[in-house]
């Protein structure tokens, strides 16, 4: 139906067939239907509302635009959403609102920006890139600006890397030329491949432009379970030390992140040529979520169904979590994934 609206409105928007049709309509000058001068005033008219209609600001009314270089994303929306959804994870929305921010109002960026995002599975990753995605393109994951890549879906065979190498840079040099502020996610890359994601190596550097094309403004998550251990590790130590989570600070997780995936063969940043340039950003931890962050999640899983919060259900759902290590059972074992499954086989 949009594409069908696109059509009909490229068709209509067209300046020299708007003036013919009303000509067409309006008669030659002098005949019955108005004076020369009339006609006149009314083709003038008629040039003034194409140019009004033809315009970006009413086509993309209509239609999704790639954003210009003028349009800059409200910091403030992206504090807000990810203040109220993504929780226990205080380096992250550091972190992140300061590289999106930082970059998106930087009038001339020497790079794209790479964010590689680390931790256990349901403690926020995929909130945080879909956060991203929906601040720079309204529409989000379901913009066409934005590109989502799953290494089990669209690289599945070990065989077939050469290829998918070719067709990875070619679909990333056409999204970009179209807009170039694309999106790109990469999800799963604990099972993608090793020197695979090195095919992207080029439109990660600081190059002005790659045969024409400029990749400066484009940004390009990378979602990722390899360092999990790592982190969970340190915020453990912490927690035995009688230590808030929250002191925890970036400097103590970033520089053992950036090595121990470096170095595990399970990950598709192996030694990846991304790290060894220092291509990517920013490493971001995402820690073991506590039991109070459970309930946290539980709580906003409830409000997004329109229904009131019970606390009796929270704490039923919450018990249902598994939580390690097996003797503390401090941090839930699959973080929030589950919240919504378990949600379900309860009665509100």
């Amino acid at each position: 139906m949009q594409r069908l609206l696109s059509l009909r409105l490229r068709l209509l928007l067209q300046p020299p067939a708007l003036l013919l049709l009303l000509v067409a309509a309006l008669g030659p000058p002098g005949s019955a239907g108005l004076e020369p001068i009339s006609t006149t005033i009314a083709i003038g008219a008629a040039s003034a509302l194409t140019g009004y209609l033809s315009s970006p600001r009413f086509y993309c009314a209509f239609v999704e635009c790639c954003p210009g270089e003028e349009e800059r994303p409200n910091g403030t929306a992206l504090r807000l959403n990810l203040d109220n959804k993504l929780f226990g994870q205080h380096l992250a929305k550091d972190v992140i609102l300061k590289a999106v921010t930082g970059f998106v109002n930087n009038p001339n960026p020497k790079k794209p920006l790479a964010l590689s995002l680390h931790g256990w599975a349901g403690t926020g990753k995929n909130f945080v890139s879909q956060i991203v995605a929906e601040n720079i393109h309204k529409a989000g994951l379901k913009s066409k600006y934005v590109h989502l890549f799953l290494s089990t879906l669209h690289f599945p065979h070990d065989h077939q890397i050469a290829l998918y190498k070719e067709q990875l840079q070619k679909w990333i040099r056409g999204n970009v030329s179209a807009c170039a502020k694309s999106v790109f996610i990469f999800d799963e890359m604990d099972k993608l491949h090793p020197g695979l994601i090195d095919a992207i190596k080029p439109f990660l550097d600081y190059y002005e432009q790659i045969d024409g094309v400029s990749y400066r403004r484009a940004i390009f998550i990378f979602l990722s379970n390899a360092g999990g251990d790592l982190i969970t590790r340190v915020t453990l130590d912490f927690w035995r030390n009688g230590q808030d989570r929250e002191e925890i600070q970036l400097k103590d997780l970033e520089p053992v992140l950036s090595v121990g995936v470096f170095n595990n063969k399970n990950s598709g940043l192996w030694h990846s040529s991304l790290i060894d340039r220092n291509l990517i950003d920013y490493f971001v931890p995402f820690l073991p979520l506590e039991y109070k962050h459970v309930k946290m999640c539980i709580r906003a899983e409830i409000v997004s169904r329109g229904n009131p919060v019970d606390e009796s259900v929270v704490q039923k759902v919450a018990n249902e979590m598994t939580f390690f290590p097996k003797d503390e059972r401090i941090y839930s074992n699959k973080g929030c994934k589950t919240v919504q499954t378990k949600l379900d086989l309860v009665d509100i």
